[in-house]
């Protein structure tokens, strides 16, 4: 959605890159405060992350608020 690398997920959440690729691979189990904290890089950056709501959850883009 974003056409990120890890290096921009790690900077935008102010982590290591290691940090990240651990993450994606589920080499270690990363601690939560650490997955809010690349969950909010995300949404600073647009992602808007969307609960169970019957059809499964999921992500999106915020819709551009018109003026």
């Amino acid at each position: 959605m974003l056409d990120w690398t890890q290096a921009t997920l790690a900077g935008a959440a102010g982590l290591g890159v290691s940090t990240v690729v651990r993450f994606e691979r589920s080499e270690t189990v990363v601690a939560a405060a650490t997955v809010q904290t690349m969950q909010l890089a995300f949404e600073a950056a647009g992602v808007e992350f969307i609960r169970e709501n019957g059809s499964g959850a999921g992500v999106r883009m915020k819709n551009a608020k018109l003026n």
